[in-house]
Formats: structure tokens, C-alpha cells, sequence
């Protein structure tokens, strides 16, 4: 094979693995693959997100699964350069199984295959209808009292969930919500969503008025719609606020605002739910199917129980809740703790002129943001990216196609040039007292984000501030809160006339445990994190996110959520995991998760 092209090797490998799947040759199947081997699978082979790691895992998966899945077409994609770089053949693929058409990726070292991807695109029979196959509109012809679209989408709106019941519920009408309600729509899946606050957006309105998102343009995007060319590279809160509802009214979502779930309870024997709402004052009992909580990956907040908290005769209040600067102006504030709400709401604190401090309890990681978008994200989420032909749908892949196994391995030699290239910034950082950290291993944001989604801030100019002094730092756990202030371990007292806890947030299974029942709370156990067994991620090793996107332990419970990124990529795979169970399609989940951890 040493004269073949990196074309023709990645054909022969890909055609002699779709030969040996369609013979039942699991033997020959696994013999393509090296003896260090990946193959992270969104939902098309396992009905389930989950990455097989070594030829053990590839054969039991592939035991378990071939008979139901029966994949045939595996075809290079014409429009796709096979490129060779550093030992490593990469080629995108497509492939069909006996229900769906999925879409891939593979990585060969030495001829073998070393990383595979392969993901659902849509089930045959109940494609999305985009393009070619996009809705005519206008209805042709000649009938009597015809209704208008208009029409027709007020009486949807009316008698859902009254008349007719909804297939999907959706809890939490943040970015998470919403775009898995707009895959849900385009798939014929009646859904409704329905959210606490008054309006799409008002979970960003209702934050305080600095906030931004400190995530490019690039890597935001929704489904079907993305930002047009002129949008912000990073968005205020209240634009992104309103481009959320503008979305959900565009996409024609069923959005209940003003509406509170009371509870859940799940009937085995029907295979439903019953949920009870509060819709603006009416109870509304809802009987969906399936039930998917999207109440945001971070959960409730963390909320601390200091001694002393009852007596403290100023103003105290969780992050989350922080109303902004104004109205602190000429006060001492505290705020305790040291990542990116904290360093947002010091900043915006200190431009508005309160004397603030803030109190750090562990060490954090920092990366300024001109530097993570040109080192960590430009290559896959930018405008050259776009320039050259990577467009957020074939970066998502990209992204997904590295196994979290082996992902920090990608990410310290970017981190180490983050570190050399701003060395004289993080002296400036350590010279003040801040307590930095590369990450357990190194591996910076990215990883530390995956493994506990928390401990990093993106300095987009707090960390100057603290550098120059403006913002005061303290170090220690707090031990008390006094009348007019914050005692510290060190022995120290923080005068304060307001108090914010950036202390973070729990799981989300905690949404659940207060909608359902502590007791399905701890059968489907703690979301998030990858086992890595570093802070705040215990082992043991589980490869992909607990809980999130994919089947859980109790049936017709789901979580969505995640940045806005994996909003958008992973509503895809949830929704086709919904349409499918929806149409009575067949869903054998093979390696749903083990519960370890619960909370």
C-alpha cells in the first residue's frame, strides 16, 4: 500500500469496512482498526452518543449492533479533499443504515483506522423539509373557506396542549430549548416549550448589562438561521436576547412563557408523562411522551450557607441574580469567587464606581480572548475559517470527530503557546496575588470546561484591572458573614455593602429532583463531565458527557443544553432520537450509561 495515494488507501479501507459489516465479518471489520482506536458514534450505530475506545469496545458495540443496523453505501464524499499530514490520512464519508443516512469522518495511521466518526444526518422517510423539499407556501388551486397559513398556525397554537397533547415537552426556553424546539419543528414533532420568563431572550435580558458572550459569532450560530455577516463577534446580552425570540417566533415555535412546571410524574404502563403547569395563573395538565429538561448545562445555582448570612444588613445575592452596577455606585462590594461571572461583575462594578474586591477560593485559569480566538478556535470557528471552506456545520464535525480520550492531547501544545505568547501578562497576574492554573494536566479551557464547566475566565479586561489593583484580591475561604461584612479564614473582614456569590452551579439533575422526585434524580445521576477523575470530575472514565443529549436511566427523560455551540450541533442528534421513538422506529440503545455519581 506504500504507493497508494491518500485517496485510494482511504477508499480501499473504507470499502473493505463496509464489506466486512455487510458480510457480518465482525472479525475482519475490527482488523482495520489500529490497537489504539476510537470510534465515537452519534446516535447512527448505537442509538446513543458514545465512543468505543480499543478493539474490545468496537467488537462488543458491533456484536450487539450490526444485526439492527445493517450499514451499507460507505462512499467517499466527492466534494471532499482526502488529506495526508503527519503520518494521519483524514477523509469524510457518507454511509446509510437499513433506517437513517449518516455522515463521517476517519482518521488512518499505518493504513488502519485510528479515529472514526460516525453521526446520524436524518431517518429515511422523514427528512427535514429543507431545500428542494422546502414547504410551497401558497396553497394552488381553488377551495372553499380554505384557512391561510396564518390560520392554520394560530389553531396549532390554540389547541395544543389542550386538545391535543404534545409528543415532546421541553423544559427551559434558553438558546438549549429553543433550538432543539426548531429541529423538533422541522421533524414534524409536535413539542411545546415552555419557560418562566415572560419572553424568548429574557433568561440573557435579565442578567446584568455588561454581559456578553465570550464565544465568537462563529461558534454561535443556531440551526437553519445563522447570524448574519455584520453580527458582533461577541454578543451583547440583550442582542442575543432578542435574536432569540425573533428565532422562536421565525421558526414558528410553541413557546409558552410565563409558565412554571409544579411537577412530573412518569406512568410506566401508558408511557407518558404527566406534567402540570402553571401557564399565567391556569393549571394546565400536559401529557407528553417524552419529557426533556433544558434548564441550562450549569443547573441550579450554587447558592452558599454561610454562618451569619441572615444578619448582614446589606444587600447579598447569588450571580445570577445580579441586577447589574447601578445601583451600587460609591459602595463596598465583595464578591466571592474568581471565574467569569465574577471577573464580568467586578469589572462592570468598577466602571460604575463602587469600590470593589473580589474574593478568590481556589486557583483559576485564564486565557485572553484575542488569544483563544486566534490560537484555540481560529482554525475551526473565524472568518478565515469560513475563507477557507469551514463553515460552523463541518466544524462541528471536526470538533466531534476528536475523541475526548485523547482531545487534551490536542489542546496543551495550543495552551503552551498561550502561555508563551502572553508571559508577560500572566507575570503581571501573579505579581497581584492571582492564583492561575493551566488545568489538571495542562489542558486549559476547553478540557476544564468539558470535565466540570467551571474554574477559567476569558479576559476580555478584568484581569488588568486586578493587575493595576482596581479591582482588590483576597484569598481565603469565607468562614462568616457579619452585619457589615466578610470574614475570611486569614482572619481578615471585607467591609461590604453588597455581597454577590459567584459560587456557580450544582448539576442538572438537581431540575429534576425538584420536578420529578429526588429518587429519579439519583436513578439518572450527576450530568456533565467526562469521569477524568481531576477537580470536580471524579472518575471512573465514562468518555462523553454524563447524561447529556442521549438516553438516560429513566425512560422519556432527557437533558439538552450546553453552550450555544453545543445547542445547536446536538440538537440534531437528540431530535432524531425523538422523531425516531416517535414514529414506532426501532431504537436498540447499546452502552447506555452507568450511574456513579448523583449529584
Amino acid at each position: 500500500m506504500l504507493d497508494m495515494t491518500p485517496e485510494t488507501r482511504a477508499a480501499h479501507v473504507l470499502t473493505t469496512l463496509g464489506e466486512a459489516l455487510a458480510a457480518g465479518d465482525i472479525d475482519r471489520a475490527v482488523d482495520l482498526f489500529q490497537d489504539v482506536c476510537y470510534w465515537r458514534d452519534l446516535v447512527a450505530f448505537t442509538w446513543n452518543i458514545r465512543t468505543m475506545e480499543g478493539k474490545g469496545a468496537v467488537r462488543a458495540m458491533l456484536q450487539a449492533q450490526l444485526g439492527h443496523v445493517k450499514p451499507t453505501g460507505w462512499t467517499l464524499d466527492p466534494n471532499e479533499a482526502v488529506t495526508e499530514e503527519g503520518g494521519v490520512t483524514t477523509a469524510w464519508f457518507s454511509f446509510e443504515t437499513g433506517v437513517a443516512r449518516g455522515y463521517g469522518l476517519m482518521r488512518l495511521q499505518d493504513g488502519k483506522i485510528w479515529t472514526l466518526l460516525t453521526t446520524m444526518s436524518e431517518l429515511k422517510g422523514h427528512e427535514e423539509p429543507l431545500g428542494f423539499e422546502r414547504p410551497l407556501g401558497a396553497k394552488h388551486g381553488a377551495g372553499k373557506h380554505r384557512p391561510s397559513w396564518k390560520e392554520e398556525r394560530e389553531a396549532e397554537a390554540r389547541t395544543l396542549g389542550y386538545a391535543t397533547q404534545p409528543y415532546a415537552l421541553i423544559v427551559g426556553g434558553g438558546q438549549g430549548g429553543i433550538a432543539l424546539g426548531a429541529r423538533l419543528r422541522q421533524l414534524g414533532v409536535p413539542t411545546i416549550i415552555v419557560e418562566k420568563n415572560e419572553r424568548p431572550g429574557d433568561s440573557w435580558r435579565k442578567r446584568y448589562k455588561s454581559l456578553c458572550l465570550h464565544d465568537p459569532v462563529w461558534y454561535d450560530h443556531l440551526p437553519y438561521l445563522p447570524f448574519p455577516p455584520n453580527w458582533p463577534v461577541f454578543s451583547p446580552k440583550d442582542k442575543i436576547g432578542d435574536w432569540l425570540e425573533m428565532y422562536a417566533r421565525i421558526m414558528e415555535l410553541n413557546y409558552w412563557g410565563s409558565t412554571t412546571c409544579k411537577s412530573a410524574t412518569y406512568d410506566d404502563a401508558k408511557k407518558e408523562w404527566t406534567v402540570v403547569v402553571d401557564r399565567a395563573g391556569e393549571e394546565v395538565v400536559l401529557r407528553p411522551k417524552q419529557l426533556v429538561l433544558a434548564t441550562g448545562m450549569s443547573g441550579k445555582p450554587n447558592m452558599p450557607s454561610f454562618p451569619g448570612m441572615e444578619k448582614f444588613k446589606g444587600d447579598q445575592h447569588h450571580s445570577s441574580q445580579h441586577p447589574g452596577p447601578d445601583a451600587y455606585r460609591g459602595e463596598k462590594a465583595v464578591v466571592i469567587g474568581s471565574n467569569n461571572s465574577a471577573h464580568d461583575i467586578c469589572a462592570a462594578l468598577w466602571e460604575n464606581d463602587v469600590d470593589v474586591t473580589m474574593v478568590q477560593r481556589s486557583s483559576t485559569h485564564i486565557v485572553r480572548s484575542d488569544t483563544l480566538m486566534e490560537i484555540g478556535l481560529g482554525a475551526l470557528y473565524s472568518e478565515q475559517a469560513v475563507a477557507n471552506g469551514i463553515d460552523h456545520h463541518k466544524a462541528d464535525l471536526i470538533f466531534a470527530s476528536v475523541p475526548y480520550a485523547i482531545l487534551h492531547e490536542f489542546q496543551i501544545p495550543l495552551y503552551d503557546q498561550m502561555k508563551e505568547r502572553d508571559a508577560e501578562f500572566y507575570a503581571g497576574l501573579e505579581k497581584a496575588g492571582f492564583q492561575l492554573d493551566w488545568g489538571a494536566d495542562g489542558s486549559g479551557l476547553f478540557m476544564k470546561y468539558l470535565r466540570r464547566g467551571s474554574g477559567y475566565y476569558i479576559d476580555i479586561g478584568a484581569s488588568q484591572l486586578i493587575i493595576d489593583g482596581e479591582i482588590k484580591l483576597k484569598h481565603g475561604q469565607v468562614t462568616e458573614i457579619t452585619e457589615t461584612g466578610v470574614k475570611l479564614d486569614t482572619g481578615e473582614e471585607l467591609p461590604a455593602d453588597v455581597i454577590v456569590y459567584a459560587t456557580g452551579y450544582g448539576s442538572m439533575n438537581g431540575w429534576a429532583a425538584d420536578l420529578i422526585s429526588r429518587e429519579v434524580a439519583d436513578k439518572v445521576g450527576k450530568c456533565w463531565g467526562l469521569g477524568s477523575d481531576t477537580p470536580k470530575d471524579p472518575g471512573p472514565w465514562e468518555g462523553e458527557q454524563r447524561n447529556m443529549w442521549k438516553p438516560t436511566q429513566q425512560e422519556a427523560l432527557w437533558f439538552h443544553g450546553g453552550n450555544l455551540h453545543q445547542s445547536r450541533h446536538y440538537s440534531q442528534f437528540l431530535s432524531l432520537q425523538l422523531k425516531a421513538r416517535m414514529e414506532g422506529i426501532a431504537t436498540p440503545v447499546w452502552g447506555l450509561q452507568e450511574v456513579h455519581h448523583t449529584s
